[in-house]
């Protein structure tokens, strides 16, 4: 379950992934498989092969890419998530969520 992003917010990243960019969502989000984990990153985008070879060039095994249609995306958690975010320069993300 997501909490924390507003209507607008998941819109936009919708858009952006429509559109065939990586585009980042992050969200609080609470799952009993993962005690310890209280956000998750949705990296996103419809072009299936240019988020396999994004995956890749963060050492991620695009093999666990959601291809849910229209909105594929990789969901970042942990440490990871908070490194890939440092490496993408989304500070926003790691601000709003206190993830540094």
């Amino acid at each position: 379950m997501a909490f924390g992003i507003n209507r607008e917010e998941l819109n936009r990243w919708k858009e952006a992934v429509s559109r065939g960019e990586i585009a980042f969502l992050t969200h609080y989000w609470h799952d009993p498989r993962f005690p310890d984990i209280r956000t998750v990153t949705k990296v996103g985008c419809s072009d299936v092969e240019l988020l396999s070879a994004w995956c890749a060039g963060h050492g991620l095994n695009p093999r666990y890419i959601h291809k849910r249609p229209p909105f594929p995306h990789f969901d970042l958690l942990g440490q990871r998530q908070v490194d890939i975010l440092r490496r993408e320069k989304q500070w926003e993300h790691l601000r709003r969520f206190r993830l540094e």
